[in-house]
């Protein structure tokens, strides 16, 4: 297993000085994931019983076991949710939304640092760690899972999507996909990957769960049962109808307390902006920071005087209505990103959180919100961060001098300084010092005209201009002709842009983990599973 680590400076900045346990960050966190001594404080905080609000365990233990089942997870996976049961059980905790089979690479990262975190602390702790995956069905963003990418066998970033059933604007997981959208996916996605003997069993695979699999979501979780069930990992979607009957206690606090916890959440912000960082989440001191499920719509809620509203102001409650349907009908209730990680307090011992520089970012948000409600926040702990580099890609890195860097920085300069030093010809060279004897001896000609005419002068301007850009044209078109020479090594430099920073975004934010798992079969995957790897926030190339 060939691995090198790497600093890739986040682009969320917050989440990077959180990483870098800067004096700015470290307040916005009341623990830090680099810190053993924070992991005992958490535990023994969670021992003592600190949180005010904790969903029952039995019934959460039961809703996991029926949904796991449903989706075919393993043996290994029940046998986590019984250990759940026990009061002792802690969980590392970690999500994404369900993106069509499996999403981006980062989602399998995600999986696997919660995996190798829950086992590390299992290991230390001497005590259940459980591993949980929780997948975000409840968000109602179609577009942004309805997709994926692949680099192709003839070097083309593929996209490979599902179109919207109904236009409706309600979550992924209730929109069922019909069986016709499910084989033309799997048809698109067969056509792009290339022929090896890893692709009738993937393909099987994943046809496999999309059979009886109405929605995304349902989908996404059996794929992720294929490729972690065997390591444990419990899966739950946060719109699960069982799973929000045991929310009814959390849903009737975040009613009870809207305005305060809005407040709370205003107070968090202003803190975040005080140490010099921008807010991650837009944050309305009228949120609700609730949906509600209302004429086939997911609607964000706004308080309006004593009413909660819509932004349409189509639909209108008030408090205790709210509370009613907490009560009566939590279903029809779901979390935004600011609600969302409280009640995942709520209803597990999270010892840690796994989250993304995104999640980091807007995480600071909700400090005051938890202990609005006698929480604490968990450890946030950054996911592991991999990029894929296949043998050939790594041989051409070497033969033309391209370092990890170089491609992330410097790409284009590298490239040209590349075709520069194989110019014999000096044609650059040559043209420019063309245009500068032109110019010098032109120019003087052209400026002694306006003695004669003004508009001779204007004409011989334009002339001197025209001429220039016709040996620019000359230049342009005798570059592209002396760059055909090198075909095969421009197509291979492609290459190792595509395969580093596809769309100009980190690999693992683009391709999904099917075509390597095609190229390779699972040995890399399990690799990165059952390897010890530093969760310390680095970046890692790992060479196929």
């Amino acid at each position: 297993m060939q691995m090198e680590t790497f600093h890739w400076k986040k682009s969320q900045k917050l989440a990077e000085d959180y990483i870098q346990q800067s004096a700015e960050a470290s307040p916005l966190f009341p623990y830090y994931f680099g810190n053993q001594e924070d992991w005992q404080s958490r535990v023994k905080w969670l021992d003592e019983g600190h949180s005010a609000r904790k969903a029952d365990r039995g019934r959460l233990v039961e809703v996991l076991k029926a949904y796991n089942e449903r989706i075919g997870n393993t043996g290994a996976a029940l046998d986590q949710i019984t250990a759940l049961a026990s009061q002792e059980a802690l969980a590392v905790v970690g999500g994404q939304q369900a993106g069509l089979f499996g999403g981006s690479l980062l989602v399998l990262y995600k999986a696997i640092t919660i995996i190798q975190l829950a086992r590390e602390w299992s290991s230390k702790l001497n005590r259940p760690v459980v591993p949980v995956f929780w997948i975000a069905g409840e968000d109602h963003d179609f577009d942004e899972v309805n997709h994926m990418y692949v680099l192709s066998s003839t070097q083309q970033i593929d996209k490979m999507k599902v179109d919207h059933p109904t236009g409706h604007r309600t979550s992924v997981s209730k929109l069922p996909l019909e069986p016709e959208a499910w084989k033309d996916a799997l048809a698109a996605l067969d056509q792009s990957l290339m022929d090896t003997e890893f692709k009738a069993s993937l393909m099987a695979k994943l046809e496999s769960t999309t059979e009886g699999s109405a929605t995304l979501s349902d989908a996404f979780a059996r794929w992720m049962a294929v490729l972690f069930g065997e390591y444990g990992l419990v899966l739950i979607d946060s719109d699960e109808p069982a799973l929000r009957a045991i929310e009814t206690e959390m849903f009737e606090q975040l009613v009870l307390q809207n305005e305060a916890f809005a407040a709370s959440l205003m107070k968090s912000q202003d803190e975040v902006q005080q140490a010099g960082y921008s807010s991650q989440a837009e944050i309305a001191e009228d949120g609700a920071n609730l949906f509600v499920y209302a004429g086939g719509h997911r609607l964000l809620l706004h308080r309006e005087g004593e009413y909660f509203t819509d932004k349409k102001k189509e639909y209108r409650f008030t408090k205790e209505q709210l509370h009613d349907l907490a009560v009566t009908s939590p279903e029809q209730l779901s979390n935004n990103v600011m609600s969302r990680p409280l009640m995942q307090e709520f209803l597990f011992p999270v010892l840690a959180s796994v989250l993304g520089a995104g999640e980091i970012a807007y995480w600071a948000l909700t400090k005051q919100g938890f202990e609005q409600f006698g929480m604490k926040m968990p450890i946030v702990v950054p996911r592991l961060e991999f990029t894929l580099i296949e043998g050939t890609v790594q041989k051409q890195m070497h033969k033309y001098d391209f370092t990890f860097e170089d491609v992330l920085h410097r790409f284009e300069q590298k490239k040209q300084d590349w075709l520069d030093a194989q110019d014999t010809m000096r044609l650059g060279e040559r043209f420019d010092k063309v245009k500068t004897d032109f110019e010098t001896s032109y120019g003087p000609l052209v400026e002694s005209l306006a003695v004669i005419n003004p508009g001779i002068k204007k004409l011989g301007d334009t002339n001197l201009t025209k001429i220039l850009e016709q040996i620019e044209f000359l230049q342009n078109k005798a570059s592209d002709a002396y760059k055909t020479q090198f075909d095969a090594t421009l197509r291979q430099l492609e290459r190792i842009r595509l395969t580093i920073i596809p769309l100009a975004k980190p690999q693992e934010r683009v391709y999904n983990g099917c075509v390597y798992m095609n190229r390779y079969g699972n040995d890399w995957l399990r690799a990165l599973v059952e390897t010890p790897i530093p969760v310390d926030g680095l970046h890692r190339v790992y060479y196929l």
